[in-house]
């Protein structure tokens, strides 16, 4: 049976994706709101761990959607939960098995208990989260033992986390992101899988 995964790149979509691998055939799906974005780093990522990789666009007019909404509220969470919520939804209407990266102690985003019970009933999947017992010592120490990860601020590093398109919204605007984003932002890039044998 095959698994879509929600792919950014980083290291903790790509444990779970490893994760997933032992019971499913993974398929990695990174979304953009263009199909003119650009997402060679994470199509890199995506070679790298070996599993077959799809780009796939939300409908029209989320981006223009998310980006009110972070200047409406003052900060991205309501618009990234949104995001994340229609990207597992969309998921879900063509595969049978749906995950991501979400883990222990993650805030934003994190679909509910009854989001997850709304959208997996409601297209008939199942919407797994590997990694939501482990916090993130344990996602580190995994990360560290399986993978090659280069981390870096938002906008050094291209991962396929929904901030970066709504941040290049924002700047055609002429609104500084800097007073709507948190500082300090730090992602992670996969680009290698390290050769000490399958997670056990």
């Amino acid at each position: 049976m095959k698994a879509g995964v929600l792919f950014s790149g980083g290291k903790d979509s790509s444990l779970a994706a490893l994760l997933l691998s032992e019971n499913y055939e993974v398929e990695l799906n990174t979304f953009v709101f263009s199909s003119e974005s650009a997402i060679e780093q994470i199509e890199r990522a995506a070679a790298a761990l070996g599993f077959p990789h799809h780009k796939r666009v939300f409908p029209e007019g989320l981006l223009k959607e998310a980006a009110d909404m972070v200047v409406g509220c003052g900060h991205p969470s309501q618009a990234i939960q949104r995001i994340h919520r229609e990207a597992v939804r969309i998921l879900c209407t063509s595969y049978e098995v749906v995950g991501d990266g979400t883990r222990f102690g993650d805030r934003v985003p994190l679909l509910t208990d009854d989001e997850v019970r709304s959208i997996s009933d409601g297209c008939g999947c199942s919407y797994v989260r590997p990694l939501i017992g482990y916090p993130k010592r344990e996602v580190q120490r995994l990360a560290a033992r399986y993978l090659e990860v280069r981390y870096g601020e938002t906008g050094q590093i291209r991962s396929g986390d929904y901030e970066h398109e709504i941040r290049r919204e924002l700047d055609s605007r002429g609104i500084p992101v800097s007073s709507l984003f948190p500082p300090n932002h730090e992602q992670s890039l996969v680009t290698a899988i390290r050769s000490s044998g399958e997670i056990q």
